[in-house]
């Protein structure tokens, strides 16, 4: 994680929206077809061995297409979503490295629940090259703490339930496990690892929280002991920001849009000037329709998107620059919040 910069940035839904809408309207637009004969050698991914990691900076701006793991693993997919950006202004993706399942995408020997769900790429090394050589920028995407295979296979490092003392599960029966689970710290620093050295430029913590969307007086969480949550979460990133800073490697985080503007961690651990020192972007995501009837006095926030997000937006760049301040450091954006 070279470099010194923490940049304050927006994760813009609408754009992916705008994409997924495309691919299910004109979908002769991502219908390309080769045969052996016709396709270019470097089209070709290359063996392993011949597979050279390169790191990428990162474009500005940054202009993005999500594939899930699955997508990634399926080539007509993954060849036609690649072809759709070399064709637009498009100059970015992110990948599923680990998604909600607790699935490693790239080929690992972590152990593996027998639930069977999510993908693997086994050739994701092969695959981020030839995206490289298009000038690409890669970003890899790792659900943190939703975890359901890791909690399948660990149970005594998740959430759990205080009536049964079984793992806990939100009302979509998405498992969780406990923030405070140092063990479990070292494991997606393992992962974060090896997605560097198959040549992912930046990674994407997504889901670096406690829970929410449950029977909340139900849950225990008996690895973070006494720790108030925003603290408990702090220590992971400054974990994750040691461990990872001396490599060639960008690192974003995912937090919730109102992080911006709210006073307190949410019930969910998470503080905008608690993850600001530890990461090169921090991606709020504000959705107007996630926002709750009433706030900022609109009736329905949905119905004012460029209020809400000027709002939102406004108000966490404020932040960012009185914690520069505090810190030390000059008001100019991008900030220098990190060492």
């Amino acid at each position: 994680m070279s470099g010194a910069r923490a940049t304050f940035i927006w994760t813009g839904g609408a754009v992916l929206l705008a994409i997924s809408l495309a691919v299910l309207l004109f979908p002769s637009i991502f219908k390309v077809k080769y045969s052996v004969a016709s396709l270019p050698l470097s089209e070709f991914p290359p063996s392993p061995e011949e597979v050279p990691v390169v790191h990428l900076p990162t474009p500005e701006p940054l202009k993005a297409i999500y594939m899930t793991s699955c997508v990634a693993g399926t080539p007509s997919w993954r060849n036609s979503l690649k072809t759709f950006i070399d064709e637009t202004e498009l100059n970015s993706v992110v990948i599923d490295i680990k998604d909600y399942t607790g699935r490693v995408a790239f080929p690992n020997d972590f152990p593996k629940s027998a639930s069977g769900r999510g993908c693997e790429v086994k050739d994701l090394k092969e695959f981020v090259a030839t995206l490289h050589q298009s000038g690409i920028y890669v970003i890899g995407r790792i659900s943190v703490f939703q975890d359901l295979s890791y909690s399948v296979l660990f149970p005594e490092l998740s959430v759990r339930a205080s009536s049964t003392r079984a793992v806990w599960q939100d009302y979509k029966g998405i498992s969780f496990i406990d923030v405070g689970a140092r063990p479990y710290w070292d494991y997606i620093i393992q992962i974060s690892r090896q997605a560097y050295t198959l040549g992912f430029d930046e990674l994407n913590y997504d889901y670096v929280r406690y829970p929410s969307d449950g029977n909340m007086e139900d849950a225990v969480y008996t690895w973070s002991g006494t720790s108030t949550k925003a603290a408990m979460l702090e220590s992971f990133f400054s974990y994750l920001h040691e461990d990872l800073q001396t490599y060639n490697l960008k690192t974003s985080v995912d937090l919730f849009g109102m992080t911006t503007t709210a006073s307190h961690d949410m019930g969910i651990g998470q503080v905008l000037e608690s993850a600001l020192p530890y990461f090169d972007y921090v991606a709020p995501m504000v959705y107007p329709s996630h926002y709750p009837s009433g706030w900022n006095g609109f009736a329905n926030p949905a119905e004012h998107p460029y209020e809400v997000v000027l709002l939102a937006i406004s108000e966490g760049r404020r932040r960012e620059e009185m914690l520069n301040l505090t810190l030390g450091f000059a008001t100019s954006t991008p900030s220098k919040l990190r060492p």
